[in-house]
């Protein structure tokens, strides 16, 4: 049974046929295909997962208009972060206009698909955070190790910024070796400094080789935790993209196993209660 506290920080909902997910391809047959609220449901519902935040897929305003559309009739979508151009000289009006819809509560620039890894130190981007910050909204950084000195560079930035790493970073699991560790703990390290940084403890069943199990993910979970704590660690998902190397309840379970040292209010703010608190989730969207 689900309780309302229990928040998915990170899952996706999308439908091929709208044409603007250029990563999607027919070839991964485990991913072409929709993915709606329907299919998540008893995903949710047997693991005790009240509600979630959704996450854009595509570099659009237009998906970001979907997701909202969806939200509006999906009680268990407690936020939406959309996407929109942040270089635009138009982005803080654009931003403006779509906070009026309650459930956005963030946006995503999908900095990983970049060709320049710098982009987010160099971009002029300063009206559209003002307006995020005017609007007391969040910023997701899907980044992997590479990225640390541009983030660095525009944490440092911008201080009022509310930013979540996305996927823990994406951690280097499945090529394994001292170095690849230390490299993406030290900018772990890096980000955790910054007190306006929180983490997502998801994405990491993606980066692993087939056939992972607690013991392949325990000192990864365990540096995230050591360096954000408990307080600005949040469980995520990554649903569907986690249907590519396990499944919903695999994960959820796992994570449940590799963070049991950690008392009950801990664990209550890890799956839940940091996710609502960061991203001003409304307590009336539970579903």
């Amino acid at each position: 049974m689900s309780t309302p506290g229990t928040v998915d920080a990170h899952q996706h909902y999308w439908d091929p046929a709208r044409g603007d997910y250029g990563w999607l391809r027919p070839d991964m047959t485990v991913l072409y295909r929709a993915y709606g609220p329907a299919d998540l449901a008893p995903l949710r519902a047997s693991c005790g997962v009240a509600r979630t935040v959704v996450v854009q897929a595509a570099p659009s305003v237009e998906e970001t208009r979907w997701l909202l559309d969806l939200a509006r009739h999906a009680p268990s979508i407690a936020g939406v972060v959309g996407w929109v151009p942040l270089d635009d000289p138009a982005a803080g009006t654009l931003i403006a206009e779509l906070a009026r819809e309650p459930k956005l509560r963030g946006v995503r620039p999908m900095l990983q698909d970049l060709p320049d890894d710098d982009w987010i130190a160099n971009a002029d981007t300063a009206s559209a955070v003002d307006a995020l910050i005017a609007h007391d909204l969040a910023f997701d950084a899907l980044v992997f190790t590479r990225h640390a000195n541009a983030l660095a560079t525009f944490l440092a930035r911008h201080p009022m910024l509310r930013v979540v790493i996305d996927h823990g970073a994406k951690p280097p699991i499945a090529a394994g070796g001292e170095s690849g560790f230390a490299a993406w703990s030290r900018a772990i390290g890096r980000f955790a400094q910054f007190p306006q940084v929180h983490c997502k403890l998801s994405g990491l069943a993606t980066e692993s080789a087939p056939g992972w199990d607690d013991a392949t993910l325990a000192p990864w979970v365990a540096r995230l935790l050591a360096a954000f704590g408990a307080k600005r660690l949040m469980w995520g998902s990554d649903w569907p993209v986690l249907n590519l190397n396990g499944d919903y309840r695999r994960w959820h379970a796992s994570a449940q196993r590799l963070l049991a040292g950690l008392s009950e209010d801990e664990r209550a703010a890890v799956f839940g209660g940091n996710a609502a608190a960061f991203y001003r989730l409304r307590p009336d969207s539970a579903g």
